[in-house]
């Protein structure tokens, strides 16, 4: 393609995108959506077909994945991930397990094969730590009682899919059931070991990398880093998103609190075509076909996470207001079921992108929506309980302050 019409593509589609995350800003939504709905309308059976060169975007939403793991691992440090799987393994376990298998039954009973239910799995069970965590700083809610559990489910969720995400790529890239199981083998003994190295020398590694280094430096030296560790973890098929995020958690302190604001516009950059590539690359034809399934899966996504945030809430003695807000403010799908989707790719059905499409389209419209929806019922529970307690200390069965602070009345009906 001539530089002049490459130049203009590509700076017309990225000015676009700069324009639909504005009207998302606007709106109070995720921009996920809108740029899955760019990708599908610039892509093949799109609108206006792009003439700009796959490559660009296959290397781009390459680089969008490291970027997103990466900026996510650098939230954790090794030592918070073990003590939250210790604190909440249960609510975690039950977490994927109630929002994971109705994607795998689902690919299972629509005969897509035991691989495509493997990726549907992780599709459905995993909540958008992005979303989520601007939903809740969007809606003032960071200090509710409710919000440290909240986050500790998304903190297990992102360190399951350490596990889960090497597991998937090497039972892609394995030709046979010995393949797979040595593929695996491998993925999980190089997952170890780089945990081990987080837990043991993260502070060591976090200074070599940070050694008089400026801000110009530091970001070349931290993003190159990711470069190499997200190639040679896809090398041993551990896949490069994990060792992004496996860098992003060995990487500490100082340099992580000064890595994160300069990454952060790179990661926005690279996302977006991330988002729009897997656009690009999923007919809009076939989901007229895939609507019924995916509508299946967003009635029962909402269902299964309000059960599990309302659980992981009580079980943290919160209300039952808080409760209710937890479930709701966990609905939210995007980025890991768009990840899984993508290294899935053609290795399995073909239903299964199209069908990503519209489902994470619907969750991460709605998603935002939830906390919003689900206030007055929240209100209406914390009332009642509020209610009830009063009875209670009124007949003398519980101390007057009890029940209040008991069910955490107080907390969630001033809020």
């Amino acid at each position: 393609m001539h530089t002049a019409s490459l130049l203009l593509q590509l700076g017309t589609v990225l000015f676009g995108l700069g324009l639909l995350a504005r009207l998302a800003a606007r709106v109070g939504l995720s921009p996920i959506p809108l740029y899955l709905l760019a990708g599908l309308a610039f892509g093949t059976g799109g609108i206006v077909p792009l003439d700009a060169p796959e490559g660009f975007f296959e290397a781009g939403s390459e680089i969008g994945v490291v970027l997103l793991l990466l900026l996510l691992g650098l939230e954790y440090s090794a030592p918070e991930l073990v003590g939250q799987l210790r604190r909440q393994a249960p609510v975690g376990v039950l977490d994927l397990l109630l929002n994971g298998l109705p994607g795998a039954l689902l690919a299972l009973a629509l005969g897509w094969g035991p691989v495509s239910a493997l990726a549907m799995f992780g599709i459905t069970a995993v909540s958008s730590s992005g979303i989520v965590a601007k939903v809740l700083t969007d809606l003032g809610r960071l200090g509710y009682r409710e919000t440290p559990t909240i986050l500790g489910i998304l903190v297990l969720e992102d360190l399951a899919m350490a596990v889960y995400l090497p597991v998937l790529t090497a039972v892609l890239a394995a030709s046979g059931g010995a393949t797979a199981l040595q593929s695996v083998a491998i993925a999980l003994v190089v997952l170890a070991l780089v945990l081990v190295v987080a837990l043991r020398y993260g502070t060591q590694v976090s200074r070599l990398v940070a050694a008089d280094s400026g801000s110009e430096v530091l970001l070349l030296r931290v993003f190159g880093l990711a470069l190499l560790v997200a190639g040679a973890a896809e090398a041993v098929h551990v896949s490069a998103a994990v060792g992004a995020f496996l860098l992003g958690i060995a990487l500490s302190g100082e340099v992580a609190t000064k890595a994160r604001p300069l990454l952060e516009p790179l990661r926005d950059l690279f996302a977006a075509v991330f988002f729009v590539f897997f656009g690009l690359s999923t007919d809009p034809e076939q989901l007229p076909a895939v609507l019924v399934p995916a509508a299946a899966l967003v009635v029962i996504g909402i269902a299964t996470k309000g059960v599990t945030g309302y659980v992981a809430a009580r079980r943290a003695g919160i209300g039952p207001g808080g409760r209710i807000r937890a479930g709701a403010a966990l609905v939210a799908r995007g980025e890991f079921s768009i990840v899984i989707a993508g290294l899935a790719g053609s290795a399995v059905d073909p239903r299964l992108a199209p069908t990503v499409a519209a489902y994470v389209l619907a969750m991460a419209v709605v998603g935002p929506l939830m906390p919003r929806l689900a206030d007055p019922v929240a209100r209406r529970a914390a009332e009642r309980a509020a209610a009830r307690a009063a009875v209670l200390a009124a007949v003398g069965d519980v101390p007057a302050g009890a029940g209040a602070t008991g069910t955490g009345v107080r907390a969630q009906a001033g809020r």
